[in-house]
């Protein structure tokens, strides 16, 4: 199993890689353990309830949560823990929630595969449909309901904010 944490934030063509963590389809949360480089279960989602998007993470970042910069890539297929998807930026979803020292910042990249050619239009993430957003949002609450950490949505940015967010948590920048 390749060792994720030693990619970079960014590929040759200055697109986003992100790491498929969670597949869109999955009623379980996976997350990538990089001490012995496999992906394990962190959790069950609720009943009914499935990843609308793959999920996973900027590889070379540290936020400030301690875990890597996370992301969702918006496309219409699902691929498998451990694909790296290049990615443009369309934005960010902030999202504050119940921490140790009170409520935290835990932003959340919104991100398209660079190759997606049928959603191409979208620039950035306040250009997708109304409704969409809404579900995201949804998504990101309900995902979180039975944690304890009480998510908020606090807004959303857009390409130039997800730019600086990962700049800014960049750990490896070769």
């Amino acid at each position: 199993m390749p060792n994720y944490s030693k990619l970079r934030a960014f590929n040759d063509d200055d697109d986003f890689n992100m790491v498929v963590e969670t597949p869109r389809g999955s009623t379980v949360k996976l997350r990538y353990e990089p001490k012995t480089k496999v992906f394990t279960v962190s959790r069950a989602l609720s009943l009914g309830l499935s990843y609308p998007f793959d999920w996973g993470f900027i590889p070379g970042t540290k936020a400030e949560d301690g875990d890597p910069v996370d992301a969702l890539a918006i496309h219409d297929s699902a691929t498998f823990p451990g694909v790296v998807l290049p990615c443009r930026a369309l934005g960010v979803v902030d999202v504050s929630q119940k921490g140790d020292n009170g409520r935290e910042e835990n932003p959340r990249l919104i991100l398209m595969p660079s190759w997606h050619e049928r959603m191409g239009e979208f620039e950035k993430a306040t250009g997708l449909p109304k409704r969409l957003r809404e579900e995201i949002e949804q998504f990101f609450v309900s995902a979180t309901f039975f944690t304890g950490k009480n998510p908020r949505i606090e807004g959303w940015r857009g390409p130039k904010a997800a730019l600086h967010i990962v700049k800014k948590a960049r750990t490896n920048r070769t």
